[in-house]
C-alpha cells in the first residue's frame, strides 16, 4: 500500500471512530402529546394544529397556585427572555404554551393576566371541564381537587418541550432555573 492510500485509509478509519451518533431527544417515542381544542387568553378557538410547525413548551398548572405554578411561568418566561437577547432565532421558534387544569377559575381574562406577567408571548388556554381533561390525559398530567386545601389543586409539575410536528422532545429543567431551562431549549430547537 503507498503513503497516500494509507493516509486515505488512516483519515477514514479516524473520521469513522470520532463521529458521534446524534442523540435522540430523552421523551422520543413517548406516548406524550395529542389534538385538544380550546380557548385562548383572548377568547379564541385554538387547536393543537394551531401551533402546527413550531416547537411548544406545554406547561399545565393554575393561576391561583400558591408557588409551583408561578415559579415555573417565570423560570420558562426568563429562559425565552434570555433566548430572545442571545439566540433570538431560536427563541422564535418556541411558543409557550400554559394550560390550566382549573378551568372553572381560569377564564380567558383571568388567564390573559397570568401568561402576560411571566412573557408577553406566552399562549393561556382553557375550555370545558371535559376539553381539558381529555387534553390533561393526552399529555399524561395528573390534576385533582386537593382534599386538604379546598381552592386547591394537586398536580403534576412539567413542561414539555415539544417539536413541530407535536412529538415529546424533553422535560424543560425548570426547577433548576431559567439559565438550564434555556440550555435544554437551545440544545434541542434547530
Amino acid at each position: 500500500m503507498n503513503f497516500s492510500r494509507l493516509a486515505i485509509v488512516s483519515a477514514l478509519a479516524l473520521a469513522a471512530c470520532s463521529a458521534t451518533p446524534a442523540t435522540p431527544p430523552p421523551l422520543a417515542g413517548a406516548k406524550i402529546g395529542g389534538p385538544f381544542a380550546l380557548t385562548d387568553q383572548d377568547g379564541k378557538a385554538v387547536t393543537d394544529r394551531s401551533f402546527a410547525g413550531q416547537y411548544r413548551i406545554m406547561y399545565f398548572g393554575y393561576t391561583y397556585c400558591p408557588d409551583v405554578c408561578p415559579t415555573t411561568a417565570q423560570a420558562i418566561g426568563a429562559a425565552l427572555r434570555s433566548l430572545d437577547k442571545s439566540d433570538p432565532a431560536v427563541s422564535a421558534k418556541v411558543v409557550p404554551v400554559f394550560v390550566t387544569v382549573d378551568p372553572a377559575r381560569d377564564t380567558p381574562v383571568v388567564l390573559k393576566q397570568f401568561v402576560r406577567a411571566f412573557y408577553p408571548r406566552f399562549v393561556g388556554l382553557t375550555g370545558s371541564a371535559d376539553a381539558i381533561a381529555a387534553t390533561e390525559k393526552a399529555y399524561g398530567v395528573f390534576a385533582a381537587p386537593d382534599p386538604k386545601h379546598p381552592g386547591l389543586v394537586e398536580h403534576s409539575n412539567a413542561a414539555y418541550l415539544m417539536d413541530p410536528d407535536n412529538k415529546p422532545i424533553a422535560l424543560l429543567p425548570t426547577d433548576q432555573g431559567p439559565a438550564a431551562t434555556a440550555d435544554e431549549i437551545k440544545r434541542w430547537v434547530k
